[in-house]
């Protein structure tokens, strides 16, 4: 479980947002991304009182022992920047860096979690994360996603030299389905929402006023339960949407630097 918050500060609140996925399609298409993220931060950071980054922050990225992807490094210093101001920053991993380690922890003062986790803020309770592997189906994933976690699968990938390692998971990245603008994500009604049969079994045995994840790339706002929803924050290859909590309610925004 997250640091519960007691009271949100007058005028402050908490931001939320995913998949930014930097990295792809293409340097520059990704660069432009990321300074309008970076402009996105400069824009919420006299409110923020803490700031949530639900995974796929990048569309790859692997900490070797004394090296990491290039670029981002716009994105770097403004975390930097904001911690350096006293505004705490949480990272959950996602399926596309799911091999962070001690980087950000050490380097950045952000922790990292790799699982869902509640957050109590005042007497509401929040259950936020990236989102993959949870509800129903897509048994392959789940188990490719155990390998990609073992030590064993971590350990292989190390060995291979960054040049040829960071060059084939690049090549895998611009087949992911966020790199090819055209499979546009479509919404099918809340029954064939994974994650949507994930809040509500959830909710069945605990409650929680707020499930926010990523991963679905689709911006949601559904209905769990008379006292309960579940966000999807979508994602900044299109959308450039996030949320913000209030202390009291949820709300999703979208980003639009020329506002």
């Amino acid at each position: 479980m997250i640091e519960p918050i007691n009271q949100l500060p007058a005028g402050k609140k908490l931001f939320f947002a995913s998949d930014f996925h930097l990295g792809v399609p293409n340097h520059e298409d990704s660069l432009k991304r990321e300074k309008r993220i970076i402009a996105w931060l400069d824009s919420i950071r006299t409110e923020a009182y803490c700031i949530y980054l639900l995974g796929d922050i990048f569309d790859f990225w692997f900490e070797y022992k004394h090296a990491i992807p290039k670029g981002f490094i716009r994105l770097q210093g403004k975390l930097a920047e904001l911690r350096d101001a006293g505004i705490p920053i949480v990272f959950f991993t996602g399926n596309h860096d799911m091999w962070m380690f001690d980087y950000f922890p050490s380097e950045l003062g952000i922790p990292i979690y790799r699982e869902p986790q509640e957050l109590l803020v005042g007497n509401q309770k929040l259950l936020i994360g990236h989102g993959d592997g949870l509800g129903p189906g897509d048994h392959s994933y789940k188990i490719i996603k155990k390998f990609f976690n073992s030590r064993l699968c971590q350990w292989l990938f190390a060995r291979i030299h960054p040049n040829l390692g960071i060059a084939i998971a690049n090549r895998w990245s611009r087949n992911s389905r966020i790199s090819n603008l055209k499979r546009e994500e479509v919404f099918n009604g809340p029954e064939g929402e994974f994650l949507w049969a994930y809040c509500t079994e959830m909710e069945k045995t605990q409650h929680y006023d707020y499930y926010i994840f990523g991963h679905r790339h689709l911006p949601l706002n559904l209905t769990v339960s008379p006292n309960s929803a579940y966000i999807n924050l979508g994602e900044w290859v299109q959308h450039n949407t996030y949320a913000v909590y209030d202390g009291k309610r949820v709300e999703l925004m979208s980003f639009n630097p020329l506002a």
